[in-house]
C-alpha cells in the first residue's frame, strides 16, 4: 500500500484504511485555479487537523477546492514529506479505547516553498484564508515580513479582503500576529515600498480581519510503533525523517482523537464550511475564554510541567509519567488547585470537565506516544503563555496570594534544574531546542551538582527576565521560592525527586 497509488489501487488497502472517494484531479485542478485556502506552516498538526478537516469537507461535496500549504522556514520538510508523495499523508488516530483509525488525507494539492508562488497566490481574488501554524516564536521571525511584503502585493493588485488567521496554540494569538504584520507594514511605508493606503487596508475590517482562534490536539512526532504497526499492515511509506532544521516527520503522522478548534468567525471574503467537520465559530469573547481555559490552566501548563520533570526523570512518553504518584499529583494540583480558581468559563464546555478529561483520558493515553522532549521545546517561549494569566490573576486579585501557590515555582524551579543537561541521576541530558538556550545555558554554566551556587547572578538575570515569566518575580516574592527549591534539586543525584515527594505529598 503505497500513498500515491491510494486511488487508482484503493481494492488492494485493508477495510480499515480510509481512502477518500473525491476526484482528486478534478479538486487540484479547481484550486489552483481559484484557491480558497492557503497555510503556512507545513508541519504534523496542520495534516493531523487542518488538512483532515477540509478533507471531510471535501468528502461530503460542501467544497471543491483544497489546501495549498507553503513553507518558508524548512523546505526539506516539503521536499522529503511532500514531494515523493504528491502531498498525501496518513493520519493515524490514536484512540483512548485502544482502537486506531488509519485515513488518507488528500486535501493539500500543492506543496509550496518558492515565493514568486506565494506572491501569485496573494494576487488571487478567490483566496479567502491564509492560515499559520508556525509555533510562537514564528510571529517574531522573518515570515511576518514576508507575509507583510505578500499582502502588499494582494492590496496592490485589487485589494482583495481575506482573513489572517493564527491557528498557533498561543494568547490572543489573532493580535500577535495583527501586531507582527502592521509593524513590518509601517516599515513598507517608511522604506518608500507602499503608500499609506497600504495601512489602512489592513485596518479595515472589511478588506483584513486577524482573527482570535484556540486550538487543542496532541500531535506528537511520527513514532515508532505506529511505524511498526502499519508495516505490520502493509503500508510503505513509513520513513521517519529528520531534517536539518529538527524537524521531526513522515508520510504519516499519528496523533489523538479529541480535537478542538474554536475560529472566530470574521472573514470579509467569506470561508469555508468547517463547522461540517467538528470545527466551531463563535465570538472574539468566547473564543479568548476558550484560549485562556485551556492554555492557560487545564492542559498547556500540565504539558510543561511534565515536559520539564519527564525528562529529568528520564520518562520517554506522557502517558508513563501519569503512572507516576509524584508527577499526577503535581499536574492535578497545578490544575485543579492553582489554576481553577482563576479560569473563566468559556460557555462551550465546561473546565472542569474539560481538565478531568485531559488528566484521566487524554494524557494516560498510552496509545499517545508523545514525548516530554518534544513537549520541552521552545520552553522560554512557553512559560509566559501557559503560566503568565494566572500569575497576573493572582496578583491583581484581592481573595488571592501569590504566596499560596507551590506547584507553579515547583515547575520554574524544575526548568532551571533541567537548563543544566544533567537528568535525575547526574548523567548528560541532550537538551530540546529552544531560541533563547544558548544565552540561557550560559548564565547557568557554573553551577554544578552537589554544590550550592556561589554566584546566584545567572539566576537572578533569569528570574528576574519578564519577558519570560511575564511578572516580576523578585517583587512578589516567588522568585525567592522557586530560588530555594532549585537549591534543593542542586544536591545531588535524586535530589529532584525528593524535591518533588516533599512538595508533592
Amino acid at each position: 500500500m503505497k500513498l500515491t497509488e491510494a486511488w487508482s489501487k484503493r481494492g488492494e488497502w485493508k477495510k480499515d484504511y480510509t481512502i477518500p472517494t473525491y476526484d482528486r484531479q478534478s479538486v487540484k485542478d479547481k484550486t489552483r485555479k481559484a484557491p480558497v485556502w492557503i497555510h503556512f506552516g507545513a508541519g504534523n498538526i496542520f495534516r493531523a487537523f487542518m488538512a483532515s478537516a477540509m478533507d471531510t469537507l471535501l468528502e461530503q461535496g460542501r467544497t471543491d477546492r483544497g489546501i495549498i500549504v507553503c513553507e518558508g522556514f524548512d523546505p526539506e520538510l516539503v521536499r522529503r514529506a511532500y514531494e515523493p508523495y504528491d502531498s498525501l499523508s496518513l493520519l493515524v488516530t490514536l484512540k483512548a479505547d485502544g482502537t486506531v483509525g488509519k485515513k488518507v488525507v488528500g486535501s493539500v494539492m500543492e506543496a509550496v516553498t518558492e515565493t514568486d508562488r506565494m506572491l501569485a497566490l496573494f494576487r488571487e481574488p478567490s483566496v479567502q484564508m491564509v492560515s499559520f501554524t508556525i509555533t510562537e516564536k514564528g510571529y517574531a521571525g522573518p515570515l511576518m515580513r514576508r507575509i507583510a511584503e505578500f499582502c502588499l502585493e494582494r492590496y496592490e493588485n485589487g485589494a482583495w479582503p481575506l482573513a489572517l488567521v493564527s491557528m498557533d496554540n498561543c494568547a490572543r494569538n489573532g493580535e500577535i500576529l495583527s501586531s507582527a504584520v502592521k509593524k513590518h507594514a509601517r516599515d513598507l511605508v517608511a522604506e518608500g515600498r507602499a503608500e499609506e493606503g497600504f495601512l489602512k487596508y489592513l485596518s479595515d475590517p472589511e478588506k483584513i480581519t486577524f482573527p482570535w482562534t484556540a486550538i487543542d490536539k496532541i500531535t506528537p512526532r511520527p513514532d515508532a510503533s505506529v511505524k511498526k504497526l502499519l508495516e505490520q499492515d502493509g503500508f510503505e511509506d513509513t520513513e521517519q525523517i529528520i531534517t536539518e532544521r529538527h524537524t521531526y516527520t513522515a508520510p504519516f503522522v499519528n496523533a489523538e482523537e479529541t480535537e478542538y478548534l474554536v475560529i472566530e468567525d470574521a472573514f470579509p471574503n467569506g470561508r469555508p464550511q468547517l463547522e461540517a467537520a467538528g470545527i466551531w465559530f463563535a465570538d472574539r469573547a468566547t473564543v479568548d475564554r476558550f484560549e485562556k481555559m485551556k492554555v492557560g490552566t487545564c492542559l498547556n501548563p500540565l504539558h510543561t510541567a511534565l515536559a520539564v520533570f519527564g525528562c529529568l526523570l528520564g520518562y520517554q512518553t506522557i502517558h508513563e509519567e501519569m503512572s507516576d504518584t509524584d508527577l499526577k499529583k503535581l499536574v492535578w494540583e497545578l490544575g485543579e488547585k492553582e489554576g481553577m480558581p482563576v479560569v473563566i468559563d468559556p460557555g462551550i464546555i465546561r473546565p472542569e470537565d474539560f481538565l478531568k478529561d485531559v488528566l484521566t483520558k487524554r494524557f494516560p493515553n498510552p496509545f499517545m506516544p508523545d514525548t516530554p522532549q518534544r513537549i520541552a521545546t521552545d520552553t522560554s517561549q512557553k512559560i509566559p503563555v501557559r503560566y503568565g494569566q494566572t500569575l497576573r490573576a493572582y496578583a491583581s486579585s484581592p481573595d488571592l496570594s501569590l504566596d499560596d501557590l507551590t506547584m507553579i515555582p515547583l515547575v520554574f524551579a524544575g526548568w532551571l534544574r533541567y537548563l543544566l543537561g544533567a537528568d535525575d541521576k547526574g548523567n548528560h541530558m541532550d537538551l530540546s531546542p529552544d531560541p533563547r538556550m544558548e544565552e540561557l545555558t550560559g548564565l547557568l554554566g557554573g553551577i554544578r551538582l552537589g554544590q550550592r551556587p556561589v554566584d546566584g547572578k545567572g539566576i537572578d538575570a533569569i528570574l528576574g527576565d519578564q519577558s519570560i515569566f511575564s511578572i516580576d518575580l523578585f517583587s512578589c516574592g516567588m522568585a525567592a521560592k522557586v530560588k530555594g527549591m532549585f537549591a534543593e534539586m542542586l544536591e545531588g543525584p535524586g535530589a529532584v525527586r525528593r524535591t518533588l515527594q516533599k512538595y508533592c505529598n
